[in-house]
């Protein structure tokens, strides 16, 4: 039989207490900061799991934060658009009633008045976002349009200054979305021009020029039977734009409640890897001080007997 001296069963005893301390001081760490895992050796596998989900966290976050970009610029250009749309529904009308107005002072009144639509759509038209302008494509830190007066007053021309690229941002896993319209695009190919498209016959500011100029010539009818028509498609051309840029917001709402319900999800798996359980802590920390305090009480008594025998 093997016998236990004093001074071995005082190191255990000591090894025994300072094992108890260290599972106190875990357990009021867990109560204190509600966190379960303060190190990696608390849960080697719990740790790795939480790097994971909250790897996913920041992907899905940055999602979320792209998705409130493009709405930002989807209602930015929108606001455009619907500007563009009554002014070209108002040249229209003037269109349509030119051909019934002989007076010329009334149809130089009708050419000041589309003067003035037309620097009111130059304006939509540079609209910006954040010092970008939404119609510009990738060339954007510059006015989408330049107006050019001449010394009468009257408009000269409407020169585009943006590119017919569209910059597109990640809403989700492998899905890209753009929320940008280019102002003009006379190449016939690639995205669809807001004011200018051959594909549509639209060119606004073309047709708006060509109004004002016939108006102070004094050509009402040839403005009903040519130009009135040019409006007609430049108004269904913005009327489709418009259109399609309520599909871009109705999916990009989509997208936000699933950023939001994913992100949701993610904090819970979180929160469930790290947490801490605060009544099972409280329940293990007075377990472990009713552990030390009886360690320390056998403990004294038996190195009591001890010395007693060692006197005797």
């Amino acid at each position: 039989m093997m016998r236990v001296t004093s001074g071995s069963y005082a190191d255990r005893l000591i090894s025994n207490l300072g094992s108890i301390t260290s599972r106190q001081a875990r357990y009021q760490a867990q109560i204190s900061t509600g966190q379960r895992v303060a190190l990696p050796e608390d849960d080697p596998a719990a740790v790795r799991r939480t790097l994971d989900l909250e790897g996913e966290r920041g992907r899905v976050g940055q999602y979320g934060r792209n998705i409130t970009r493009l709405k930002e610029t989807a209602v930015a250009t929108n606001t455009a658009m619907r500007s563009l749309s009554k002014i070209a529904t108002r040249a229209g009308e003037l269109a349509v009633k030119a051909n019934s107005i002989r007076s010329t002072d009334d149809l130089k009144a009708y050419a000041a008045e589309v003067t003035q639509l037309i620097q009111q759509a130059v304006s939509s038209a540079n609209s910006n976002l954040r010092g970008d302008a939404v119609l510009a494509g990738t060339r954007n830190g510059q006015p989408a349009y330049t107006l050019t007066l001449g010394t009468d007053g009257r408009v000269q021309s409407v020169t585009y200054n943006g590119n017919q690229d569209t910059p597109s941002l990640d809403i989700a896993e492998g899905q890209e979305l753009s929320a940008s319209v280019v102002g003009s695009n006379p190449n016939g190919t690639g995205p669809a021009g807001l004011i200018e498209d051959p594909r549509s016959g639209a060119d606004l500011f073309k047709h708006l020029i060509q109004l004002q100029d016939q108006l102070l010539a004094g050509q009402g009818a040839q403005v009903t039977t040519t130009t009135a028509v040019a409006l007609q498609a430049d108004s269904d051309n913005l009327l489709r734009h418009i259109a399609a840029n309520g599909v871009v917001q109705g999916r990009l709402e989509a997208a936000s409640a699933t950023v939001n319900d994913r992100l949701q999800a993610l904090e819970g798996q979180i929160s469930g890897e790290t947490d801490a359980d605060l009544a099972k802590a409280l329940v293990r920390l007075n377990e472990t001080q009713v552990s030390y305090q009886a360690a320390l009480q056998t403990g004294g008594k038996i190195l009591s007997l001890s010395l007693m025998d060692y006197i005797r």
